[in-house]
């Protein structure tokens, strides 16, 4: 397997002190990869900056004035969680080209997958405004880019940080071309992601929302992924898989409490590498999302290189979670009822 990694010192230049969504998340990740072995491994493909008309394609052009005005002001704040410096709008723009980069190598067989290490993060940006640590929607921008440019007709975006991708739900709520899966802790920031939300008219069902309580864990989230959002690819047939990739669903992480551990991600990824393999000649491509504990956010993105480059086997140093796993009866019942409202039964 040939992988790509996709990263710029650009995306360190985006800060403000005391902010959790900081330089040291990738810093975390880079040294770790290089500790493993497993830079040595990848292959390094540079970014290239969105265009306008790419940005355009996810978000509205009032938006990117707005963002572009704040940034040449020397910088900000969106909204009390989101900031942005005098560099910010560089990295914004470079973090939402990424994808498109990985996604036209992972398109032309230039590398059979590929990881975009971006920051600032996307999924919480909507079609018309910043929030949640999020200026553009990195993978909305990417995944647009697949349709328009790689004249696709179906794109499965996976999203599975602890928090819900609202603003990729918004700009995709109306489209049947995109199938948006997502699995989030709930009641949790933003708050959106009920099960209900489905999409709308002729979309409906393209919209797949997996609301989950605390304590999920490894056997729960396994289960989702194996008895829903395998038969939900199986009926869709994409034609490329995208990945929101949170790892602040990790045990350890503050900002949440879902269970997950090491081993658990790489489980995921290695399903999800499968399904990519199933349906649509193995063409994933990730993108980072959240994670604020470093040590499990460094080790998760390890574990997901170690599958996207084929290896069995994920090592664990942070070991499984001290606190209990949710009762596996109950979230069996849960997919099933997740089943019945998808059609899937």
């Amino acid at each position: 397997m040939t992988t790509a990694y996709l990263y710029s010192p650009v995306f360190l230049e985006h800060k403000q002190a005391g902010h959790p969504e900081a330089p040291e998340r990738l810093i975390a990740i880079l040294d770790t990869l290089t500790e493993t072995g497993l830079r040595a491994r990848l292959t390094a493909l540079e970014p290239i900056p969105a265009t306008d008309a790419q940005l355009q394609a996810a978000h509205t052009s009032e938006h990117i004035a707005r963002v572009k005005s704040l940034i040449a002001r020397g910088g900000g704040h969106f909204d009390p969680d989101t900031y942005a410096n005098a560099r910010s709008l560089d990295a914004a723009v470079l973090a939402a080209g990424a994808g498109v980069r990985a996604v036209d190598a992972v398109m032309a067989g230039q590398v059979d997958n590929a990881f975009a290490l971006v920051r600032p993060p996307g999924h919480h940006a909507m079609r018309s405004r910043a929030m949640g640590f999020c200026i553009f929607n990195n993978i909305a921008v990417a995944a647009q880019h697949a349709l328009d440019a790689h004249k696709l007709e179906r794109v499965l975006i996976v999203d599975y940080d602890v928090h819900h991708g609202n603003g990729t739900q918004d700009i995709f709520y109306r489209s049947s071309r995109v199938l948006y899966f997502s699995t989030h802790q709930y009641p949790h920031y933003p708050g959106t992601g009920d099960w209900r939300d489905i999409g709308e008219g002729e979309s409906a069902g393209f919209t797949v929302n997996v609301p989950l309580p605390p304590r999920i864990g490894d056997a729960g989230f396994q289960r989702i992924f194996d008895d829903l959002l395998f038969p939900l690819a199986e009926r869709y047939r994409p034609q490329l898989v995208l990945v929101s990739a949170g790892y602040d669903a990790h045990w350890s992480d503050p900002l949440a409490m879902e269970n997950l551990s090491i081993a658990g991600y790489g489980a995921l990824a290695r399903t999800l590498v499968a399904l990519a393999r199933e349906f649509c000649d193995g063409r994933i491509v990730y993108t980072l999302e959240g994670g604020y504990n470093l040590p499990a956010l460094a080790h998760g993105v390890a574990a997901t290189f170690r599958a996207l480059l084929g290896d069995p086997d994920t090592p664990d140093p942070l070991g499984a979670s001290p606190r209990d796993d949710y009762d596996a009866d109950d979230i069996g019942d849960y997919v099933d009822q997740l089943k019945g409202a998808h059609r899937l039964v």
